[in-house]
Formats: C-alpha cells, sequence, structure tokens
C-alpha cells in the first residue's frame, strides 16, 4: 500500500507540478493511521525527493527561472517556522479539517479554470521577451516573496510543498508559459520542503525509517514516469483528475475528523 500510494502521489506532482504533499499526508493519514502532525514530515521528505528530480530536469530544459525559487525560498524561512509552531499548537482534529477546506478551495478554482491555460489576468511579475527571465523591479520582488512567505507558512503548518499555491500564483501574476510555471514551481517545493524538513527535525519530528524509505522511492519513481507522462497527458486531463481526486480526499479526511475510525 505504501509503495502504490506513493507512486500515486509522484505522479501527480510530475504531471502538476504540484499537490504531491496535499495527497500524500492524506495517504500516510489513512493508510498508517498516523495524525497530519505525524505525516507531515513523512510527506515533505517524499515530495522533497521527488521535486528535487523534477527540478534537475527543469534546469537542464532552461525553463526554471531558479532566482525567483531561490528568493521565494529564503522568504519562506520565518513563515515555516510559525506554520510548524502553529501546527503543534492546534488540535488533531483541527488540522484535519483546515487541510480538507484547503483542498477544497483548490480543487473548486481548477474546475473552474480553463484548464491547461495560463490564464496571466493580473500580471505583476514580467519576463523579459527574448532571455525568458523575470524583470526584476521592486513589484516584481515584493510579490515573490509574498509568495514565498504564503508557500512557507502552508508548508509548516500542513506538511504540503507548497505547489498548490506557487503554480497557481505564477500563471496569473507572470508571464512564464505554463512549462515554466511547473519547473519553477518543481524547484520552490524542493527548496522549501527541504527546508520544512530540516526545521521539522529540530522540533522533534520522527522519520520512521521502515515507512520513510519506501515511500521515498516510491514518491521519486511516480515522479520520473509523471514528467515522461506529461509530454503524452493533456494538461486538460490532468488537472479536471487532480481537481477530483483532491475533492474524494478532502471528503474523506472531513468524515474521518469526526470519525476517527474511518479509513484506518
Amino acid at each position: 500500500m505504501i509503495w502504490l500510494l506513493g507512486v500515486l502521489v509522484g505522479l501527480v506532482l510530475g504531471l502538476t507540478g504540484a499537490g504531491g504533499g496535499m495527497l500524500a499526508v492524506p495517504a500516510l493519514m489513512f493508510g498508517l493511521g498516523w495524525t497530519v502532525t505525524q505525516a507531515s514530515p513523512v510527506a515533505l521528505l517524499a515530495v522533497a525527493g521527488a521535486a528535487w528530480v523534477g527540478t534537475g530536469d527543469g534546469l537542464r530544459s532552461g525553463l526554471a527561472r531558479y532566482r525567483a525559487a531561490l528568493v521565494m525560498a529564503a522568504a519562506a524561512v520565518p513563515s515555516v517556522s510559525l506554520g510548524l509552531m502553529l501546527g503543534h499548537r492546534l488540535p488533531a482534529t483541527s488540522l484535519s479539517v483546515l487541510f480538507a477546506i484547503v483542498m477544497v478551495v483548490i480543487a473548486l478554482r481548477l474546475l473552474r479554470q480553463p484548464a491547461g491555460r495560463v490564464e496571466h489576468e493580473h500580471v505583476i511579475c514580467r519576463i523579459h521577451a527574448d532571455s525568458g527571465r523575470f524583470i526584476w523591479t521592486r513589484p516584481t520582488f515584493f510579490a515573490i516573496t509574498g509568495f514565498g512567505l504564503l508557500s512557507g507558512l502552508l508548508t509548516g503548518l500542513l506538511g504540503v510543498g507548497g505547489g498548490f499555491v506557487i503554480v497557481p500564483v505564477l500563471a496569473r501574476f507572470t508571464e512564464l508559459s505554463q512549462a515554466a510555471v511547473v519547473a519553477t514551481s518543481l524547484m520552490v517545493v524542493a527548496l522549501i520542503s527541504t527546508l520544512g524538513i530540516f526545521l521539522a527535525w529540530l522540533h522533534g519530528a520522527q522519520l520512521p525509517l521502515a515507512v520513510t524509505l519506501p515511500f521515498l522511492v516510491a514518491v521519486m519513481t511516480g515522479m520520473v514516469l509523471g514528467r515522461l507522462g506529461s509530454r503524452h497527458v493533456s494538461a486538460a486531463a490532468s488537472q479536471r483528475g487532480f481537481a477530483v481526486l483532491m475533492l474524494a480526499v478532502a471528503a474523506a479526511l472531513l468524515v474521518h475528523a469526526w470519525h476517527p475510525d474511518f479509513g484506518v
């Protein structure tokens, strides 16, 4: 079951550049009967490993905007710590409900958004026409920093990589292509997840090797398959499928919050 769930999480991350953590945490909760706090560090490690695989691919192809990714990761440092602190103080049921609400909001947004199309509705961060790199103005810097702060907070609080935040904001507020959005998001996820693992370890988080290692390998395997499959699966199909899957998992989380024996 751990291997199957891990491959599924990696496939989603490889196809969409987001959502790995959103599925990894519930997968571990239902598969092992863990709470959000217990599942978060293991999920983060697995998502970080898979995202680093995708980051290498994005850097080789020249699609990942590494300066923006580094700025977002640096901005996430204080907010990840804040999220971890809040996560350890909130009741497990409250975290599960919050996680489910976030999933529903994202899923509904994906279902409303034209599938596979980058909207660029409110562009703040402009791209140089020749190089494809960001034109670093003051609004661009503050926008990129804000994206990192929000992603870091959710990473620390819920144990997710933050790609579900990075992908839509980059698509909406920058002029990046869809491929560049996914590649940049994967690099941000890799950096912030790695930071989150380190800080969670400092806060006393446990990473049981008997579960962590096979789950990590399975997610990385799924990531490679997802990146290969992304060339043959339409963005519309992957987006709709991801949204429907998230709604189903969110419903299961809400039931589990009030009936802890459900799905265990």
